[in-house]
């Protein structure tokens, strides 16, 4: 048999004491675990430098993987720095698996790491000694996740822990961005190391506009008529934000945020566009997307023929998906800071836009505005069930006195109810969708920016598959104090919506839809309760406004998490 020795350098250190310095060296702040029976030696480690717990990542224990997985998607969409994480086994991998597809998808770098039963059935103290070390073990573990993941490896030895970290780090920053995943066998976490140095593999950075490209977009972009700015995530990097707004105003360019993950624009900005495409698409006579994945619903809209579509984005063909057939006629590789800072330098030498731009952007502003008060309106009568758009012109109203707010945004909110101005102060969840992402990634944003008032605004169905009783338990565990605002119309509304959509005279429409109702609703704010929370239940705008108010200051003064059950339609 041969089992590998450990080190007998003097300067060895234990594999697990090397993995926490070198996670922090590495600038990861938190490192986030569900532990097993292969972690003996993180515990040991953890232990030995309890003292000195600055030199290692703030390890917290989370009772659920995909939670874990959320809250370091939330500390890095807040700061953009990767997090760590660890699992056990496959089938802690396994529990992680939506929210890292979450990860993918929305290129959020992580670390992913995962036990990996021992390798050997007996010879060494970390050899096989449970049942289960026979039936977890895999022929290929990384394949549940390969994927979803841009590397994955499988630790050999000690010896490789830090170039092998290290590769994984600058894998996972470099563009396009996204996940990798390294198990970590149970006998080479045993042996010993050399103490972790400098960093020697520095990820590759984002590509330089291309000066001829730029100069070409300008110039379709300035000859335009009507031109239009789609974009989701432009505000990704918050100094995006600053120049797309002056670009914006300057040339008189409407920006549509079509499912944003992050506040691209301040909904204030008179170029804002609001948040759906449709009304643009068939008027626009040239179109620049910023970074969207889905610009438009092609079954619903699309671009007139002959119209110039530019697509700007780290990876503007989203070459990760399998079919993706959004017209380009020229499309460049950049990051979108880059990208509006080269093109504010080339429209430099354009004149000023036609009147004719203002008054268009205007006509549209008047037509959002009205419907957007007619929804709010109707939710604030007394005698009228709450909407979804009062809840969220309400949250707003409660808001306006703190502007450190953070918003997490999965799916239910109405973000043109709300006044979203600050860059970093609003996020949307990962466009693949994988239900139960806003509550733990608001713990994590929490984590990220300790002073911050956080809201994680979710409906009743995303809600449930965040493994509530785990977030709520974890946030009480490590003193991540959140208000939660379930908006709660006790079903799946998309599902509810789809059918509709798909046979608007079904039988299904006429006789009740099945599959959609979640009725009778659980107490969601006594399961706030129960980990030590304060919770409420309201039905009307008046107890919202109410409650918005108490909530608030649980969470701020007593730093207490809070949550709000607000049964709306």
């Amino acid at each position: 048999m041969n089992v590998h020795q450990p080190s007998s350098s003097r300067n060895a250190l234990p594999a697990g004491e090397v993995l926490l310095k070198l996670l922090a060296s590495r600038g990861v702040a938190f490192f986030f675990v569900n532990s097993g029976t292969d972690f003996p030696s993180i515990v040991e480690a953890l232990a030995k430098v309890r003292a000195d717990a600055r030199s290692v990542p703030r390890t917290l224990l989370v009772p659920h993987e995909n939670i874990a997985v959320g809250m370091a998607y939330g500390v890095t969409m807040v700061t953009g720095r990767a997090q760590a994480v660890m699992v056990h086994v496959n089938v802690g991998t396994a529990n992680a698996l939506c929210g890292l597809i979450n990860a993918s998808r929305e290129n959020i770098p992580m670390l992913l790491a995962a036990g990996r039963t021992p390798w050997f059935e007996k010879g060494s103290v970390a050899s096989r000694s449970l049942n289960i070390h026979w039936a977890q073990e895999m022929f290929d573990q990384a394949g549940i996740v390969r994927e979803h993941c841009k590397w994955d490896y499988e630790l050999r030895a000690a010896q490789q822990l830090e170039s092998v970290i290290d590769r994984a780090m600058a894998i996972s920053h470099a563009q396009p961005q996204g996940p990798v995943y390294l198990s970590l066998p149970r006998e080479a976490m045993h042996e010993t190391c050399a103490a972790p140095v400098a960093s020697a593999q520095a990820p590759v950075m984002a590509g330089q506009p291309d000066s001829e490209t730029m100069a070409e977009m300008a110039r379709v972009l300035a000859a335009a008529e009507r031109p239009l700015i789609i974009t989701s995530r432009a505000g990704r990097d918050p100094e995006a934000v600053e120049v797309l707004a002056r670009i914006a105003l300057k040339h008189a360019w409407p920006v549509v945020e079509f499912r944003p993950r992050y506040l691209n624009l301040p909904n204030s900005h008179p170029m804002h566009g609001g948040y759906e495409v449709q009304p643009w698409l068939t008027e626009a006579d040239a179109i620049l997307v910023l970074d969207s994945d889905v610009p438009w619903i092609p079954g619903q809209a699309e671009p007139r023929e002959g119209v110039p579509v530019l697509h700007v984005g780290a990876d503007p063909l989203f070459s990760r998906y399998p079919v993706r057939s959004f017209r380009s006629d020229l499309s460049a590789s950049v990051a979108p800071l880059a990208c509006l800072r080269a093109l504010e330098q080339a429209l430099a030498s354009h004149g000023p836009p036609p009147p004719s731009r203002q008054a268009w952007v205007a006509v549209k502003a008047s037509a959002r505005s009205r419907a957007l008060t007619q929804a709010i309106e109707a939710g604030q009568r007394p005698d009228s069930p709450l909407t979804m758009a009062a809840a969220s012109y309400a949250l707003g109203l409660a808001l306006a006195q703190h502007p450190d707010a953070i918003v997490i945004n999965e799916y239910s909110l109405v973000p043109a109810a709300l006044r979203l101005e600050t860059p970093g102060s609003y996020f949307g969840s990962s466009p693949v969708g994988g239900l139960g992402w806003g509550l733990p990634a608001a713990l994590g944003a929490r984590l990220a920016r300790p002073d911050a008032l956080v809201i994680a605004a979710l409906g009743d169905g995303s809600y449930s598959f965040a493994n509530p009783l785990a977030c709520h338990h974890s946030a009480a565990m490590h003193g991540i104090p959140v208000l939660t605002l379930v908006l709660n119309n006790g079903g799946y509304g998309a599902v509810e919506r789809a059918t509709r959509a798909m046979y608007p005279e079904g039988q299904a429409v006429r006789e009740g839809m099945a599959l959609s109702d979640l009725r009778p609703m659980p107490r969601f704010d006594q399961v706030a309760e129960a980990c030590g929370g304060w919770g409420a239940r309201v039905q009307t705008w008046n107890a919202l406004q109410d409650a918005l108010s108490e909530a608030i200051e649980q969470v701020r003064v007593h730093r207490r998490q809070a949550l709000i059950d607000v049964i709306c339609t």
